[in-house]
């Protein structure tokens, strides 16, 4: 218990010293008046890929597992 409560308040301690110089950073200040609108970037191409990519992943997890069933009550 010691240990884990060690390691939760180490956890801490680094994510406030990450997050305090997140802070000191700069602002941008926004656009310029007068600036072009910024161009919208289309999603479909690689949001696409991942989401045939997971698709198929779980797909593949869910045929090895109907397979170990099959192969565990086959077996006992």
């Amino acid at each position: 218990m010691k240990h884990l409560l060690s390691s939760a308040t180490m956890l801490v301690a680094i994510w406030a010293l990450a997050s305090i110089s997140a802070l000191a950073q700069p602002g941008s200040g926004g656009p310029d008046p007068g600036a072009p609108a910024a161009t919208e970037t289309p999603l479909d191409g690689g949001a696409s890929l991942l989401l045939a990519g997971g698709v198929a992943y779980g797909l593949r997890k869910l045929r090895t597992r109907r397979q170990a069933r099959r192969s565990g009550s086959v077996a006992q």
